[in-house]
């Protein structure tokens, strides 16, 4: 009875884990757009900023280019640069909790294993496919 309560914990613990993993590549690969993004922003702004207020700049929508005032341009990278800060932000207290989320997971895990040896000998004997 016990054997079969501790299959059932480690199955869960095992599918919580895998879910946690899942969930922290996904926030990693949202904060390495958003790093993109606000690279992308920052690199646009620099380079706008080096230009005179005269000079005639351009949007691309889809495959149109649009005539804007610098001024525009360089309010919307600016918002683009700090909407990506924000979200790198907020990405990063997800990334932190689900960090502890698996530290807990992982000490649930050994806990488990050390109460019950033949459980680990069972887990170590499986095979990977």
């Amino acid at each position: 009875m016990a054997d079969e309560a501790n299959r059932a914990a480690f199955l869960e613990i095992q599918g919580r884990m895998i879910e946690i993993t899942g969930k922290l590549k996904q926030v990693q690969n949202q904060m390495r757009n958003k790093e993109g993004e606000k690279k992308r922003a920052f690199l646009t702004l620099e380079e706008l900023r080096q230009l005179s207020d005269d000079t005639n700049t351009y949007k691309s929508i889809g495959r149109t280019f649009v005539l804007e005032p610098k001024s525009v341009l360089m309010s919307e990278q600016e918002q683009k640069l700090k909407d990506s800060e924000t979200a790198i932000a907020s990405l990063q207290t997800s990334k932190e909790y689900l960090e502890k989320q698996m530290v807990e997971v992982e000490n649930n895990l050994k806990e488990l294993l050390e109460q019950d040896p033949g459980l680990a000998r069972q887990i170590m004997s499986m095979t990977v496919m």
